[in-house]
């Protein structure tokens, strides 16, 4: 999977994924994504016909849930998410997970961290409410838009052009010289990306409007429109206009509500008056995000390494005194031509004495592997690992002996043994391995202990379940 950095050159792209996406949350859609996408560090692939999107966040790569085309499969999403962070060696965690996505992804992932964080949840309204304010609960709306429009009986409502971007550009100087944040840091920073989205006007996905008091803007509004919900992602107006706030929902919301279902006025960010602000709308429901952070078995079952125990053979964690005879198992050109990895290439530096055995003691240290030591009268004889943790119950074993000792059963009889430990103790669904077809030596040793599942052009795969 190649993921590619989000500009607007996608734009269009992303459009065809979110205009017709159901998860109601304000992170999928476009202008979100282009607003952002520096900050996030946004990165996006197309899988299976699935949108993928990968964002940064604290230092860490967390992906979207998978946005589908009508014939598109989540599941091979997925599945594409879950090899992208096992061949990066970089932690499995998904954000923005819409809150009817939960139940499926817990059945999918054993073992998993989920947070629901109270400021990042999206206020979402019933589109009537919005539009008519309707009924008791909505008194205070009305009486605030009847004392906009008794003040300034001449204000309208009308879609944005390029034709008003002096307008525009006179509306953003009156209100930074008004508003009582503005020389926030933070503020500063999503005013200057709201103008740039504002630039956008007159694109398919920007829906633009404002409130002119005859051709002096006074109130702005830009969103989109994504399924069944239409998005605010910007609101803005001069405060000294009484009323003008509740007048600009209202209005924005008639004109591109059209028959949606939804409005969507994104998140509150943790900041108190928003908050009260939103929730005198009156929301229907707030849109969790949830942010799930998938561990593997060795997370929970393997604080350390264990000493095993098979029938000639014993295995426990490698030692600084078996370098020498790592190295040479590890070097051994000619043995390793079906290891399927290239182990100095990994290292990405040059090779040093105990290189190879500081790899394996970070791979457990972060939980992505366990490196065996084989051992016959206690001496290393070869490694088994345990990898390629799926996130599904699932993980990849690999056995390599030293030549001296090679046929003669040590392999198939520590395969077993590993193999047993991770469906039993480490609680695993399956282990699985696979082997080169040339390599006529691991078939045999693989199909005295576990099942041949399936073929390639190049490998024979097979698994061993509980």
């Amino acid at each position: 999977m190649e993921l590619k950095p989000v500009t607007q050159k996608e734009a269009a792209l992303l459009h065809g994924y979110y205009s017709n996406c159901s998860y109601q949350l304000c992170e999928y859609a476009v202008i979100t994504k282009l607003m952002w996408k520096d900050y996030l560090c946004s990165r996006y692939a197309e899988v299976a016909g699935c949108l993928v999107m990968s964002n940064v966040h604290k230092g860490q790569v967390r992906f979207e849930y998978p946005v589908p085309r009508e014939d598109g499969g989540v599941e091979q999403a997925l599945k594409a998410i879950e090899r992208h962070c096992m061949e990066q060696g970089i932690p499995f965690a998904l954000t923005f997970v819409p809150a009817e996505k939960i139940c499926s992804l817990v059945a999918r992932y054993p073992y998993v961290r989920i947070v629901d964080t109270r400021s990042w949840q999206d206020y979402i309204y019933h589109r009537d409410d919005l539009q008519f304010f309707a009924g008791r609960r909505y008194s205070g709306q009305r009486n605030h838009i009847n004392k906009f429009r008794s003040g300034y009986p001449e204000a309208e409502f009308r879609l944005l052009t390029a034709q008003d971007k002096g307008a525009i550009g006179a509306f953003w100087v009156e209100f930074e010289s008004t508003y009582p944040k503005a020389d926030d840091p933070g503020v500063k920073k999503e005013l200057a990306l709201a103008k740039k989205m504002f630039k956008l006007i007159g694109k398919p996905y920007v829906l633009a409007g404002g409130m002119f008091d005859g051709e002096k803007l006074i109130g702005l509004s830009l969103g989109e429109r994504c399924g069944e919900t239409l998005i605010v992602h910007i609101e803005k107006a001069i405060y000294s206009y009484t009323g003008i706030y509740p007048t600009l929902v209202q209005a924005f919301v008639d004109c591109f509500g059209g028959d949606c279902t939804w409005v969507n006025r994104e998140d509150d960010a943790g900041e108190k008056g928003l908050r009260t602000s939103k929730l005198q709308y009156g929301p229907d429901h707030l849109g969790a995000k949830y942010r799930l952070y998938m561990e593997n078995e060795l997370m929970n079952h393997c604080p350390e390494i264990p000493r095993l125990k098979a029938n000639r053979l014993s295995l426990d964690a490698m030692t600084k005194a078996d370098i020498p005879a790592y190295n040479r198992l590890v070097l051994n050109k000619e043995r390793n031509v079906y290891w399927g990895y290239d182990d100095v290439a990994g290292l990405g530096e040059a090779v040093r004495d105990d290189s190879f055995f500081k790899v394996a003691q970070r791979d457990f240290e972060s939980k992505m592997a366990v490196n065996f030591a084989i051992r016959l009268d206690g001496q290393f004889i070869g490694e088994a690992v345990l990898y390629n943790f799926d996130y599904c119950g699932g993980a990849e074993l690999g056995c390599r002996i030293d030549p001296e000792f090679a046929g003669q059963g040590y392999g198939v009889e520590a395969f077993t043994t590993v193999a047993d430990w991770g469906l039993y103790t480490l609680q695993l669904r399956r282990v699985v391995a696979k082997c080169f077809k040339e390599n006529k030596a691991s078939y045999k040793m693989l199909s005295a202990c576990m099942r041949k599942k399936s073929e390639d052009e190049t490998f024979y795969y097979f698994e061993k379940l509980v």
